[in-house]
């Protein structure tokens, strides 16, 4: 505790008696009553009653001790007078005491019973100097300032009680008056000097003044908010009882909400969360962002079906007849469906199926999932996957994300409204994936049947049942679905077209189709058959209708601007393969793609591409050099390797060919395939390169009505190929009406369109001689001389024992 200089301690010395106070700092010029109740301070104050009534008065460092020795007291007190001393009944005595100035007990001793101090005190105020009158008006100042913001304290009454010359007096009314701590006041009590009690008192009502702001800024804040939530609490008070007297009930969000809860039919832990979820709800504040959230999230309970379903239709007859209706040929597809559903007639809860169609461009696989809900009564939704590539768009985020969604499943299941609607995965061969996950292994779950009845969506964080919806996926190719995905869908290919199928399309579809899109009738436009003929054959090279039908579109615009010129509605104009060019301009396509003549090293191969089939034109030059294969047109490895093996298996056969055993020695073979900016890969164009080879080599031309396909071994065995059908429909349309293919084969001839059957001519072939009996016009040369056994067969042994051939699937 601070003590007081010595120095300062300039007054007289004298004997008082001393009473110990509890709980309060006594002041010079203060008038304080208090209550005397304890036998030492009863004596003390009888002891200066009985003498010129002068106490010394010093506070107790402990207030719970009841018998202080004089460790207990601080030594600096305050000398008073008694005024005036009331015994009560109770033997307690009440005592006003006015402080006459501050003094410190020099020696504190018990005499009779009580304490005796001899005391000093600070002798004469100091001087008035223009420090302290500057600190006097500061304090004076903010004194005001404290008794203004200070509720509890009298302005008038305190702001009278400053006004004063004397600085010690002014000094010691002020410190009495303020709320402060006991140790605080002592504080203050202990400075003798008067100019650093002032400076002190200054320092202490500056934090006090700045302490009571905070509170008051703080109050009327607190204040506002509680005026704002008594109003609202008043309006909706008043709301309610204007809706009682209108006689609209009492019923409040949450119980209209958890209405809904029990309505919605869910399973009983999903109604359990939704319904602790809404407790919740009810106990946030309806403005914080986090009773949104909760607030979205029983919203998307909620519009999630699940019990309501659609009213399945279950009749054959009635889907075949939908089936017919929207889409011609297709006969495969609409046996799987209509079993499908015959199943169902059976089975009363069989599980949901997953169809994937697989096909090139414009075949028709998104509106045969169409057609399928249509058939069975079920609601269709359609999302396309191609490019997604976040596994969240699947399964959804969690809801601690801002902005959080359920996946694309859970919402085409709220779009949909019903348990057993139809879902088409559109473009599921286009999924990608990078480093926000991988949505084709989020997929596997969805398209499983055994696994996709506790399907669990991020966001909604609760099992929902996907077992009775009927997932049609769609895809141009497979080999970019992963495997296990792939093997959880049943595979449905879907072919090209043939020209019979897409001209009967034309005529019951799409001419109807684009005369209703562009205002026409039957009376404005007549298309004759060769007209749509004309189109297929010289205006599109497609394996579906998509162009078809866009260039049907073409020639119906510029019929409709005819009859808009001409002011006439009934004018009619028809549409004939002789005025064609005047519709489309010239043809983009010839009708055959093939050579006009036979040449040397020029052959006519088959490949599939991802749109359907097409024909490949292949050449072979023989230049002079020293035995360089080189190979042009963007070729890829597998197709490369086609051609080593190609040449291979000619040097095997040099002498049958009639060739010199080392006739490569002095030449360069140059193999290049037409269309140098497209890439070109597989091995099914091998015994088209061999035969190139070989044609090149013997000098006898190719024959150009004949087209061909299959991989080739070092050998000269042919080995089955895929996209049989693709490409024999490609040749046809080429004007193509023979080809060569792989012995394997046989068994996809069956599947063959009848068109095919009918007007191609195939030869199925086991060894690449028969290929070269074919395919070229001329004889091959007689054996001039006799052949070594190593060059009879086709490669020496030690070559031949490294080589295993694959099928191309």
């Amino acid at each position: 505790m601070t003590k007081p200089d010595e120095k300062l301690l300039q007054g007289e010395k004298r004997k008082l008696p001393m009473m110990p106070i509890r709980d309060m700092v006594i002041f010079p010029h203060m008038m304080t009553p208090f209550v005397v109740g304890r036998e030492s301070s009863v004596r003390a104050l009888e002891e200066a009653l009985s003498g010129d009534r002068k106490i010394f008065l010093a506070t107790q460092h402990d207030a719970s001790v009841d018998e202080p020795n004089a460790d207990d007291i601080y030594t600096t007190g305050t000398i008073g007078t008694i005024v005036q001393s009331v015994k009560g009944p109770d033997g307690n005595i009440k005592v006003l005491v006015e402080g006459v100035e501050r003094a410190r007990a020099l020696d504190l001793n018990d005499e009779d019973g009580f304490f005796v101090a001899t005391v000093r005190t600070g002798g004469l105020s100091s001087e008035m100097s223009p420090a302290i009158e500057q600190a006097m008006q500061r304090v004076q100042t903010l004194f005001e300032q404290y008794v203004k913001l200070q509720q509890s304290l009298n302005y008038e009454t305190m702001v009278a009680s400053v006004r004063g010359d004397e600085p010690g007096k002014l000094a010691d009314t002020i410190a009495a008056n303020l709320q402060l701590t006991i140790d605080e006041k002592q504080q203050i009590l202990d400075l003798f000097d008067v100019e650093a009690r002032l400076a002190h008192i200054a320092d202490v009502l500056d934090i006090a003044i700045e302490k009571l702001n905070v509170d008051r800024t703080v109050q009327s804040r607190v204040k506002r908010q509680m005026e704002r939530a008594q109003k609202e609490y008043y309006l909706n008070e008043k709301i309610k009882a204007i809706q009682k007297e209108l006689g609209r009930g009492e019923k409040s969000e949450w119980d209209e909400l958890k209405k809904k809860i029990e309505a919605a039919g869910m399973p009983k832990d999903v109604a359990d969360k939704a319904h602790q979820e809404l407790k919740k709800l009810e106990a946030m504040p309806p403005m914080s962002a986090e009773s949104t959230v909760s607030r979205n999230y029983l919203d998307w309970l909620l519009a999630v079906p699940w019990k309501k379903k659609s009213k399945e239709i279950r009749s054959i007859d009635h889907a075949e007849k939908i089936l017919n209706e929207d889409h011609y040929g297709l006969e495969k597809i609409k046996d799987r469906i209509l079993e499908f559903l015959a199943v169902r007639q059976l089975v009363k809860n069989p599980k949901g199926s997953i169809l994937c169609f697989v096909g090139p461009p414009g075949v028709g696989k998104t509106s045969l999932g169409m057609s399928i809900a249509k058939a069975t009564g079920r609601k269709f939704v359609r999302f396309s996957l191609g490019g997604v590539r976040d596994e969240a768009e699947i399964r959804g985020h969690r809801r601690t994300y801002i902005g959080s969604l359920p996946g694309q499943i859970i919402q085409s299941m709220k779009k949909a409204g019903t348990k057993n609607p139809v879902i088409m995965l559109d473009e599921i061969d286009k999924m990608a994936s990078d480093f926000r996950g991988d949505p084709a292994s989020a997929m596997l779950e969805v398209l499983d049947p055994e696994q996709n009845s506790t399907f669990q969506d991020h966001y909604l964080d609760v099992e929902y049942d996907l077992s009775q919806v009927l997932f049609v996926a769609t895809a141009n190719v497979l080999h970019t679905i992963p495997g296990p995905l792939r093997d959880r869908m049943e595979i449905l290919q879907l072919h090209g077209y043939t020209e019979i199928e897409k001209l009967e399309i034309a005529k019951q579809y799409l001419l109807k189709k684009q005369r209703e899109a562009t205002g026409l009738t039957e009376e404005n436009i007549e298309f004759t058959d060769g007209a749509l003929k004309e189109i297929i054959r010289g205006y599109t090279r497609e394996a579906g209708v998509r162009n078809l039908e866009r260039e049907i579109g073409n020639v119906c615009r510029k019929v409709v601007r005819r009859v808009v010129k001409s002011g006439t509605k009934h004018k009619k104009e028809e549409v004939t393969a002789e005025n064609m060019p005047d519709f489309l301009g010239t043809q983009r396509f010839r009708d055959s793609q093939v050579q006009e003549k036979s040449e040397i090293g020029l052959v006519t191969g088959l490949a599939w591409t991802e749109v359907g089939g097409s024909i490949l034109q292949t050449e072979v030059q023989v230049l002079d050099g020293k035995g360089k294969l080189t190979t042009t047109g963007q070729l890829g490895d597998v197709m490369q390797e086609s051609a080593q093996a190609a040449l291979s298996y000619i040097r095997s056969r040099a002498q049958h060919l009639g060739l010199p055993r080392e006739f490569y020695r002095n030449i360069d073979i140059h193999v290049h395939v037409p269309e140098g900016a497209i890439p070109k890969d597989g091995p099914s164009a091998g015994i088209t390169l061999a035969t190139a080879l070989a044609s090149a080599l013997t000098k006898i031309p190719v024959r150009r009505d004949v087209a061909m396909t299959g991989e080739i071994t070092l050998r000269g065995k042919v080995l089955p190929i895929g996209g049989l059908k693709e490409k024999l429909l490609a040749a046809h349309r080429a004007g193509i009406r023979e080809a060569i293919l792989p012995g394997d084969n046989r068994k996809d001839f069956a599947e063959l369109p009848e068109l095919i059957k009918s007007e191609m001519k195939l030869h199925f072939v086991e060894q690449m001689d028969e290929v070269l009996k074919i395919a070229l016009e001329g004889k091959l040369p007689e054996l001039t001389e006799e052949v070594p056994q190593a060059l009879a067969g086709a490669v020496p042994p030690p070559i031949v024992s490294a080589i295993v051939p694959h099928a191309h699937q």
